[in-house]
């Protein structure tokens, strides 16, 4: 996305309008109600997307427009290195940023979020990042940083120890260059300061994430522990038990779709609310956020009087504290994100370029919600007070809201990250109970059509994933070896050595060869039906 650098004459820039509301400012967009200068630091968010500041940021604002959390502001930390524009755009505007839900109808809500108070940019100042995070006012670090960033091994679960920047992490924890590192080296130092230590808060699309990243920081930190059992680093003797029973880790469930930012949305917002913003978010109306209130209290008073609550009071703006969290994202990701990997290589191979182009087609409603009904919601828990099938038709109104515009491209993207923890859960308990497969197969098989890189008219794919290379190279064998992508065992398992999934698999994907998306799609449908 190409970030606005200028002020257009026209507009007033962020900053102006949250400070001095000059006369003429549109009064549609809504303004922090509360002083900002006030505000001190109480989260450090490691992955400043679009998606954190659609969502948490956006709880958080409310929260302090009602006059609370003042002592709960965002300090956002990139670790990557793609992660310094975002840095460049959020300080150049005193880290304001602009939020514009975009209704079906056409209408549009703009309000300017002040809940993120700095951003740091880990790669030029690890030490900074890892100071503040000692900072005993920082209670709860918090983590969108996708599916891929937690290093873990697909199949097994288990800490890639051998991946290069954890293996420089290993040798330099003074020095780190991942979220892992600069997490853990700052936990070091608060356990040897004596300060609490700070609860780690996964928001990321995986089931269990903050028992994922519980594991995951754990791995780490024993690994440091081996090291220092030679010796080398003494002082993290005995981490890895320490972090698994002081530092909480509670599982959430977050929801709201929330496209990349085009320069279009940049226009939108100067022409139609008279606000210049460098890298403003949209969004849909919905949103939720389900969070187990597992959260240590560190006391009334931390270290030099600083106050210390657990958490915000997130109860307030209507994110719903529960005991556990589980049922809700098993509804959340098998059948919305799961839904997503449904319709977007179908979609894209059809023609579709937008989700929403392919949620007016009446053959994709019928076939998401066949999947929901036949494959999804059989491996779901009961979960009172929720309505399922109200939710799975309210599922394919967002999906199909013309003002989100949310590409086909991006829903495509990172599927190695995505499939195996959404849509392969699925197909394993609905083999287990006997129940049908066939379109789970069939979405998987639409990612190895797609993968090849080529669509129906010859047209090039750019298939994004960190996995690229690999998966078009063996996608593009699979006509003389229709099992090839389905044989990848660290995505798939053992899916290929089972009869009933791979026979519908092959199926499905000779169609695709042979028919093109649509016609297979109408065949596939016709057969389950």
């Amino acid at each position: 996305m190409a970030v606005s650098t200028s002020t257009p004459s026209a507009c007033v820039s962020l900053t102006q309008a949250v400070l001095d509301k000059p006369q003429g400012l549109n009064n549609s967009i809504a303004l922090p109600g509360y002083d900002r200068r006030r505000l001190t630091a109480g989260i450090v968010h490691f992955g400043v997307g679009g998606f954190h500041r659609a969502h948490q940021a956006m709880y958080l604002d409310q929260l302090m427009n009602q006059g609370e959390a003042h002592d709960w502001g965002i300090v956002g930390v990139g670790a990557m290195p793609g992660d310094r524009r975002m840095q460049e755009a959020l300080a150049a505007q005193d880290y304001l940023f602009t939020l514009m839900v975009k209704h079906s109808d056409g209408r549009i809500d703009a309000r300017v979020i002040g809940s993120m108070i700095d951003y740091l940019f880990a790669p030029d100042d690890p030490e900074a990042v890892i100071e503040r995070l000692c900072d005993p006012a920082i209670r709860i670090v918090s983590l969108t940083v996708t599916e891929g960033g937690y290093n873990f091994h697909q199949i097994t679960g288990d800490y890639d120890v051998d991946a290069p920047a954890v293996v420089h992490d290993l040798a330099n924890p003074t020095r780190p260059q991942t979220t892992f590192g600069l997490v853990i080296e700052a936990l070091v130092r608060r356990r040897q300061r004596g300060i609490a230590p700070f609860t780690i808060m996964s928001c990321d699309n995986i089931q269990g994430n903050g028992d994922v990243a519980r594991r995951m920081f754990v791995a780490h930190a024993q690994a440091l522990d081996a090291q220092s059992s030679a010796g080398s680093n003494a002082k993290a003797s005995e981490l890895g038990p320490w972090i698994a029973s002081d530092v909480s880790f509670p599982n959430s469930m977050v929801d709201r779709i929330t496209p990349v930012t085009t320069p279009e949305d940049i226009a939108l917002l100067e022409s139609s609310f008279g606000v210049a913003d460098r890298w403003p978010v949209t969004c849909e109306p919905f949103t939720q956020w389900v969070l187990e209130d597992h959260f240590d209290s560190t006391g009334s008073r931390g270290e030099g009087g600083v106050h210390a609550e657990r958490r915000p009071a997130f109860e307030k703006v209507g994110v719903q504290l529960v005991d556990d969290v589980v049922p809700y994202e098993l509804m959340k990701l098998r059948l919305l994100n799961a839904s997503h990997q449904a319709l977007t290589y179908f979609g894209y191979l059809t023609g579709f370029r937008y989700a929403h182009e392919v949620c007016q087609d009446p053959l994709f409603i019928d076939f998401l919600l066949a999947y929901m009904e036949r494959e999804a919601t059989p491996t779901l828990s009961p979960l009172p007070g929720v309505d399922l099938a109200a939710y799975k038709r309210t599922l394919i109104e967002r999906f199909a809201n013309p003002n989100i515009r949310d590409t086909l491209a991006r829903l495509c993207a990172e599927s190695s990250d995505r499939i195996p923890k959404w849509l392969v859960p699925v197909v394993r308990q609905q083999l287990a109970t006997e129940g049908d497969v066939r379109l789970c197969a069939a979405i998987i098989a639409s990612w190895a059509r797609y993968a090849e890189g080529v669509d129906e008219q010859g047209e090039t794919i750019t298939v994004v994933d960190r996995l690229s290379e690999r998966l078009t190279r063996i996608a593009l064998t699979q006509k003389s070896h229709p099992l090839a992508f389905l044989e990848q065992q660290d995505l798939f398992g053992d899916l290929a050595a089972v009869p009933r999934f791979a026979e519908a698999y092959s199926v499905v994907l000779n169609d695709l060869h042979q028919l093109g998306a649509r016609v297979t799609l109408e065949r596939l449908m016709v057969s389950v039906s």
